[in-house]
């Protein structure tokens, strides 16, 4: 290394910038994170640093920079973007002992600024001694993904109970006890928002000696894996799928995402697959609870969000009446992906100002639903698991009065490698659906503008294929 990495201290000392423009800006921004003292060092201020200012958040000298404005600082950043006067301050900071950065110049730096993962009081910094900063931002951007942003939370209530662990738990005992508060349960229930219980279930360990084992109920997370990329999972769905210990699956959940999942957890498909059998949603919700009742992280991963067609109710039901804690891990729907990826928008002002998310199924040995009720001008409809129905749909929305023009857009296996975006109108639906063979996993976007007018023509509009 020719840099060694270390925290500074910052309480109660002062940090000097010298500079009153943008880059001086960009360096406040950073060390207005601390709770140092800021000295902004410059004869004129730009808009923000001025606002900084006006919010006592950092004191103005406007004097011209000697030695002594850098005596007794922590460090100090120069950034006045005229690299003679740079210099220049350079040595008088070099002067005053004290440790300097400046910007855009590693010769003249004793000092870099890292990436910064901010989990305060947890802080990750990231460096590479100034040769590759995209690297380190990249880097950077995979450590945000794995840190939940609520982290910080449980460290800095950690720290206030280190002296009543101290003192109630043995100290044989203390290593075990905070590896279960950073790796297991608290931790679970603290970045699942579930604060409270996290604090409980600690409390309660120190009451009794340290004692985590009384906790064996596991958890449930009903986790969206979204239409099928792995990038378009949410940070919180990565981080459940990687704390699982075992994981329910679907069969349109992608084999890339499962490989978001720790090596060593257990996957079980309990999904529906043609000519196999089917598990029962009843087993399936049987065995997500036996599995938490043993103690265990059990995710059941769905496509989609687990709440839009995707019988989480019943799984909740299940959870909740067993008395073991679930919680829904949102995902990216069918309808807002197929819609980005056709460079759409679900609502706009003037043509659709109201979005329906229906089906065109029903639960076996039920009747149809009344998928088309909330239907009218001014909306977009957006149908799942309706290409079997498309034709009776397209026809009780002409009864409806929809005009036989009514732009369509078909997003087949949305967002996969072999994803196919198609549009065409209400009229020709149907004929594109067989002419293309598209079944299976496909979401259907209708759109009655407010101001198109019903009519009965239905013009043989050919599709276009858009992705």
């Amino acid at each position: 290394m020719k840099s060694f990495p270390m925290f500074i201290r910052t309480s109660g000392r002062r940090v000097v910038i010298v500079g009153g423009g943008e880059q001086a800006a960009q360096k406040t921004r950073l060390i207005l994170k601390t709770d140092a003292q800021i000295v902004l060092a410059a004869p004129i201020l730009e808009a923000e640093l001025q606002a900084v200012v006006a919010e006592n958040r950092a004191i103005w000298d406007a004097q011209p920079v000697t030695a002594e404005t850098f005596t007794g600082a922590a460090m100090a950043f120069i950034a006045t973007g005229c690299a003679g006067h740079d210099a220049a301050l350079h040595a008088l900071a070099t002067a005053a002992r004290c440790p300097v950065n400046v910007v855009d110049r590693p010769d003249l730096c004793d000092i870099t600024t890292p990436s910064i993962v901010d989990r305060d009081p947890v802080v990750v910094a990231i460096g590479t001694e100034g040769t590759a900063p995209v690297l380190a931002r990249q880097i950077k951007t995979q450590v945000e993904q794995s840190l939940a942003p609520t982290l910080g939370g449980l460290a800095a209530f950690a720290g206030r109970m280190r002296n009543a662990v101290a003192r109630d738990v043995p100290r044989e005992n203390r290593r075990a006890f905070w590896r279960w508060v950073f790796a297991e349960t608290p931790r679970q229930k603290w970045v699942a928002g579930q604060q409270h219980h996290a604090i409980g279930a600690i409390k309660s360990a120190m009451a009794s000696g340290g004692d985590f084992r009384q906790d064996a109920t596991g958890s449930i997370a009903l986790v969206g894996a979204g239409p099928g990329a792995r990038d378009l999972l949410t940070l919180r769905a990565v981080e459940r799928l990687q704390e699982a210990d075992i994981i329910f699956y679907d069969r349109l959940v992608c084999e890339e995402v499962l490989e978001l999942a720790r090596r060593d957890a257990e996957r079980v498909f309990v999904g529906k697959v043609v000519g196999a059998h089917a598990w029962p949603q009843e087993r399936i919700n049987a065995v997500i609870v036996a599995e938490a009742r043993k103690g265990r992280r059990v995710v059941r991963l769905k496509s989609g969000d687990p709440g839009i067609f995707g019988r989480a109710a019943e799984e909740m039901t299940a959870a909740q009446d067993a008395g073991i804690d679930i919680e829904i891990v949102p995902g990216i729907t069918a309808a807002c992906a197929a819609a980005a990826a056709a460079g759409a928008t679900l609502t706009e002002r003037g043509v659709a100002n109201t979005l329906v998310l229906t089906t065109g199924m029903a639960r076996e040995g039920a009747p149809l639903p009344e998928t088309l009720r909330h239907t009218g001008p001014g909306t977009t409809t957006a149908l799942y698991m309706s290409v079997a129905q498309a034709p009776r749909l397209v026809a009780e929305l002409q009864e409806r009065g929809m005009p036989a023009c009514a732009p369509v857009t078909v997003g087949a296996n949305v967002s996969k490698p072999d994803q196919r975006m198609l549009q065409t109108t209400l009229a020709a639906l149907p004929s594109l659906l067989v002419t293309n063979a598209i079944t299976g996993c496909t979401v259907l976007l209708i759109t009655w503008p407010e101001s198109m007018e019903s009519t009965t023509q239905q013009p043989n509009t050919p599709a276009l294929c858009i992705a």
